[in-house]
C-alpha cells in the first residue's frame, strides 16, 4: 500500500506549507513604507535603467532544453547500470535490457534528428 503514504505526505506537505505561510503573514506583519524610493531599481550604486527592449535568442533556449533533456537521460543509465547484474541474476535480465534498448533508441534518434535539423547551430 505505497500509495498511502504518498497520498499522506502530499497532504501533509501541503498542509504544512499553507500554515508556513500564514505564520509568516501574521508574524512577519506588513510593509508601511511604500514610497517611489523603496519601489526603484537599484544596482550597485547606480540608478537603474529600464530596457525593454532586450531580446534573448531562441538557440539559447532550445539549447538548455536539449542540454536538460539528454542529462535527465545519463540520470535514468546510472542506476540502471548499477542494478542490471540484479536483474541478470534473478532472471528478467533480456526484458530489462530489451526495454533499455527501446529508450536508448529513442533517445539515440532523437540525438540524430537534433543533429540533422542543425538544431545546435548558431548561425
Amino acid at each position: 500500500m505505497p500509495l498511502g503514504g504518498v497520498i499522506f505526505l502530499s497532504v501533509f506537505i501541503a498542509i504544512f506549507g499553507y500554515i508556513l505561510i500564514l505564520l509568516a503573514r501574521f508574524i512577519g506583519g506588513r510593509r508601511t513604507n511604500n514610497s517611489a524610493v523603496k519601489r526603484d531599481l537599484y544596482e550597485c550604486g547606480l540608478v537603474g535603467q529600464d530596457k525593454k527592449d532586450t531580446k534573448v535568442s531562441v538557440k539559447f533556449y532550445l539549447t538548455a532544453i536539449l542540454f536538460i533533456l539528454f542529462d535527465i537521460e545519463i540520470i535514468f543509465l546510472y542506476p540502471w547500470s548499477l542494478t542490471f547484474r540484479e536483474f541478470i541474476s534473478a532472471g528478467s535480465g533480456g526484458p530489462v535490457f530489451i526495454s533499455m534498448m527501446i529508450f536508448l533508441g529513442i533517445f539515440i534518434f532523437g540525438l540524430f534528428w537534433e543533429v540533422k535539423s542543425k538544431a545546435l547551430e548558431w548561425d
